[in-house]
């Protein structure tokens, strides 16, 4: 999702938890593909919403509301450009769509109202949404591949992950997933051209 579909800015992100929470960890746990700390726990399922926000305003400045820890970790997403929503749709008549993202209970609402705002809501464009914190496992985990990969149920040739990490690409063609790479900020669509035509 982060990364390919969804445009990030993790220096967004560090600044609200920094200037409106007075939380100056953040640098300690955030990463633009593999979150440390209280949020890895957090998108592995470990702990819940509840407990990441109390965590965070126990060491913000007093005043600070659960609320405002939800405000900050949504600085993170941006926005779907809307070549990649038409792109999805596309997609969509001709190809099963998965989603298979590192995610957590308090971004996800606010990824799903990005997607419904673009046009391309993720109950109705993807056939199924896998999340780390609902698999309890993350990328690049070969637990989390296999199990999505079992769960769809297709043939692996049949099947093609792109991630915006190399490390997360590494390890799903380590169990067997096909792969690529995808650059944020190049061109999604003539990458997949390249592939689907096989090119790369």
């Amino acid at each position: 999702m982060g990364g390919v579909l969804v445009d990030l800015d993790i220096e967004d992100c560090k600044r609200a938890f920094k200037e409106d929470l007075g939380y100056y960890r953040i640098d300690e746990i955030i990463d633009p593909c593999h979150q440390k700390g209280i949020y890895g726990d957090l998108e592995e399922g470990l702990i819940s919403p509840e407990e990441f926000r109390n965590a965070v305003l126990d060491e913000s400045r007093q005043g600070a509301l659960p609320e405002d820890v939800d405000k900050a970790m949504w600085h993170i997403l941006v926005g779907i450009e809307p070549y990649k929503a038409d792109l999805l749709k596309r997609l969509s008549e001709s190809y099963e769509l998965y989603m298979l993202s590192n995610n957590n209970g308090i971004c996800l609402p606010r990824s799903r109202e990005i997607f419904a705002d673009a046009g391309v809501p993720l109950d109705d464009i993807f056939r199924k949404c896998y999340f780390s914190f609902e698999m309890k496992a993350l990328k690049p985990s070969e637990a989390f591949y296999k199990a999505v990969m079992e769960d769809i149920g297709l043939a692996k040739e049949d099947m093609l992950f792109i991630d915006d990490s190399q490390k997360n690409v590494d390890g799903a063609l380590a169990a067997g997933l096909p792969a690529v790479f995808y650059r944020p900020g190049s061109d999604l669509g003539e990458l997949l051209d390249k592939v689907l035509e096989g090119d790369c």
